[in-house]
């Protein structure tokens, strides 16, 4: 089920300045835009279990007839992540209510969870859709992950728990589907070398506040130097997985994407430098599923040629923006 026109989800130029995959992740993670007006936020605090609190952040919809917009960030990021904050004021300022998830140990979050989370944790996110409904039980809600949440939205609309009637549809922007390939990648590929860096700064800082905070708790805080070595001393044990192999097997989203029963949109540029284009080709899908490959845009960079109709060039937002309204059309 295609929710959106061709035309939008898969027409993007990039900038003649940011011409390959690896510049556009680069220059969309680290490019400064004009200034928005930051929305007023309620904050929420949820219990997940005994010993797992995450922070939630509401801005509440100035039109009230619109869909609850839920955002949910990637890798070492948060709710204060620039594409968090500057997606959800463009929602805010065209009437939509968003709620900004922090996962178990992320940002406002840090130090509230006795482990971090992970790219299976659907149970989680679970938890948090069904907060949000539960306050908005007149609305309907779009869920939308980023990158590694973009992994865990799939999974978790695909692997069979029961998914509340209020979820108008999905949308996964750049997601992981097999995350054993794109570890690797960011681990050993040495154009990624500094992902790899990168990733590992922000996780060793969530590290830091859970030791702090839960000093008998499994601790994350090694000399590990990858991605791939923190999922093997970590990430595996203290999800309760086997091994290493065990957590990408089972939480790897394409496994799940033949089972997904909303429409569900996976936008991915072919040339982004962690989740190969040609991984999607091997991949059986629901018929509920779109997915959506422009040549170029790198891991959520998509940096435009032309400034969009939102006065910059940010062409993922304008496509999720799209999205949005074409499937609020639906309903």
């Amino acid at each position: 089920m295609n929710v959106i026109p061709t035309q939008h989800m898969e027409s993007f130029e990039a900038h003649w300045g940011v011409p390959g995959g690896i510049f556009q992740t680069i220059v969309g993670s680290q490019l400064k835009g004009v200034e928005l007006p930051c929305p007023p936020r309620i904050r929420h605090e949820l219990h997940l279990d005994e010993q797992g609190r995450v922070i939630l952040y509401e801005i509440e919809a100035k039109d009230q007839n619109k869909p609850i917009i839920l955002l949910a960030h990637g890798m070492g990021g948060c709710s204060e992540s620039g594409y968090m904050k500057r997606i959800s004021t463009k929602l805010w300022m065209q009437g939509y209510g968003v709620f900004l998830i922090n996962h178990r140990g992320s940002g406002p979050g840090m130090g509230l969870s006795s482990r971090l989370w992970n790219g299976g944790a659907s149970d989680d996110l679970a938890k948090m859709i069904d907060f949000v409904i539960q306050r908005n039980p007149d609305k309907f809600l779009m869920p939308i992950g980023f990158s590694l949440s973009g992994n865990i939205l799939l999974k978790y609309l695909g692997e069979g728990q029961i998914v509340p009637r209020k979820i108008l549809g999905a949308l996964a922007v750049n997601p992981p589907v097999d995350l054993r390939l794109s570890s690797a990648i960011i681990s050993r590929k040495w154009s990624c070398a500094v992902f790899n860096q990168y990733y590992m700064k922000l996780i060793r800082n969530q590290a830091v506040a859970l030791a702090k905070q839960f000093p008998s708790a499994f601790s994350p805080l090694k000399n590990l130097k990858t991605i791939w070595d923190f999922d093997v001393s970590y990430t595996a044990p203290s999800g309760g997985f086997k091994d290493v192999d065990d957590y990408y097997d089972s939480c790897s989203s394409m496994h799940y994407l033949k089972g997904i029963e909303i429409p569900t949109s996976i936008l991915c540029a072919e040339d982004d430098p962690f989740v190969p284009g040609r991984i999607f080709d091997q991949i059986e899908m629901s018929e509920k599923v779109a997915l959506h490959k422009p040549k170029k845009g790198g891991h959520m960079g998509y940096i435009a040629r032309h400034i969009t109709p939102h006065g910059d060039r940010r062409w993922m937002d304008y496509a999720i923006l799209e999205w949005i309204g074409q499937l609020e059309n639906t309903q």
